[in-house]
């Protein structure tokens, strides 16, 4: 049976507009970290220029954005409020992944792009539980599915449910409780009867994302409302999905750092010391100092930028680098804003300054799959094998030769 949908009068997408919406969101960022309040007008900004449903497929009615539009999306609105950017990302990749794969129940898929036709739309994967951890390291989850009758009865306990109280579906990972065990991703309904956001979330960084713990008692989901419910197992990873994740997240922290850089040249223009009698930014240390935090992001946001265009392509190479540019873009990232500090001390730290927020947010990027000692681990592997050397032949005749035994000298 055809997967595709009816299409929908999605918002068009408009990149032109992206400027002025990073501009805007950043109007409202200070209130909403110091706040941990949801962003919702920074959505509606967003969904307006048809970002939250880039990634749709056409024949779907989107505009079939790849993964190249994708990371200047969240570059850009993770310049302006990264949590608007990380909720946002985590929507378009669930789009994207339908785009590769049609998952969705046909139906359901219908109806959430209905919604997004009339508003924001948002979506994210909620898979990490308090004794679980984050399941990328492997084990089931605690939260269970039990059938009854047409419908599964949902219980469970979800952490770091980033932007729970503002999605309009959560796709629950659970298990089954039949022989054998099933998993799957479950779509939960915003407002469903039995479902509780909690309000714990209380971070350093990124505290608008309202990444809550989301509690289920007995949430009542359709049969067939499940993406991809299979026994668990050694499933294979999808590569593709996870550059996706990787270049995309990579680009939004990138848009933190580009902030920072933004708030200190300005800083440094405007900056006066008596002492001095002109701009700080008139002296060689300064522009040093910018020239070096300049050229780190320039080098990760070019790398970011060319993996992604070949990925779109099918560049099978560049979807296995996407864990490397991830890691070397959130340390570029990182320590450029690290570097925005120590350059102007004090002022860099003082809460009336956008660059503290900036630093505590930045730090996030270490957080999100893949982290640094995977994509590490897996690099230092593949570059082992890449490199070994091949064994000599054993019956070659020069290697027989080679170990025979020499012959004994004649004597007297």
């Amino acid at each position: 049976m055809p997967t595709t949908a009816a299409p929908t009068a999605l918002p068009p997408l408009d990149l032109d507009r992206l400027p002025g919406i990073r501009a805007r969101l950043a109007l409202r960022a200070a209130e909403h970290d110091r706040d941990a309040s949801f962003p919702t007008e920074g959505f509606a900004l967003a969904h307006d220029a048809g970002l939250l449903t880039a990634t749709v497929a056409t024949r779907h009615g989107g505009p079939g954005a790849g993964l190249a539009d994708t990371v200047r999306i969240l570059r850009a609105l993770g310049g302006g409020d990264p949590a608007v950017a990380l909720v946002t990302a985590m929507t378009l990749f669930t789009h994207a992944a339908e785009a590769r794969s049609a998952n969705w129940p046909r139906a359901g898929y219908a109806e959430l792009l209905a919604e997004a036709a009339a508003g924001p739309a948002l979506v994210n994967a909620l898979r990490v539980e308090p004794e679980l951890g984050s399941p990328v390291r492997g084990g089931l989850p605690a939260t269970t599915a039990r059938r009854d009758g047409d419908d599964w009865l949902l219980t469970g306990h979800k952490i770091y449910s980033t932007g729970a109280v503002g999605l309009s579906r959560l796709l629950v990972w659970a298990r089954t409780d039949e022989d054998p065990v099933r998993v799957g991703s479950f779509i939960v309904r915003a407002g469903s009867p039995g479902l509780t956001v909690e309000r714990t979330w209380n971070h350093l960084g990124l505290r608008a994302s309202r990444s809550d713990d989301v509690l289920l008692d007995s949430v009542r989901v359709p049969l067939g409302d499940v993406v991809v419910l299979a026994e668990p197992g050694p499933a294979a990873p999808d590569p593709v999905a996870g550059a996706w994740g990787a270049l995309g997240l990579a680009a939004l922290y990138l848009g933190v750092a580009g902030a920072a850089r933004d708030w200190l040249t300005g800083f440094l223009h405007e900056r006066v010391p008596t002492a001095l009698g002109a701009p700080l930014a008139t002296l060689p240390r300064f522009r040093s100092a910018v020239g070096e935090i300049e050229a780190a992001l320039v080098g990760a946001d070019t790398l970011v930028d060319a993996l992604a265009a070949r990925i779109d392509t099918g560049d099978t190479e560049a979807v296995g680098q996407a864990g490397i540019a991830k890691l070397l873009g959130v340390r570029a990232a990182i320590t450029a804003v690290e570097q925005a500090v120590a350059l102007i001390g004090n002022h860099g730290l003082t809460l009336d300054n956008p660059l503290q927020r900036h630093f505590r947010d930045v730090l996030c990027g270490r957080v999100h799959t893949p982290q640094d000692d995977s994509v590490l681990l897996a690099a230092g592997r593949t570059a082992l094998a890449r490199h070994r050397p091949e064994p000599a032949p054993s019956d070659s005749p020069s290697s027989s030769a080679a170990s025979a035994p020499s012959a004994a000298p004649k004597g007297n």
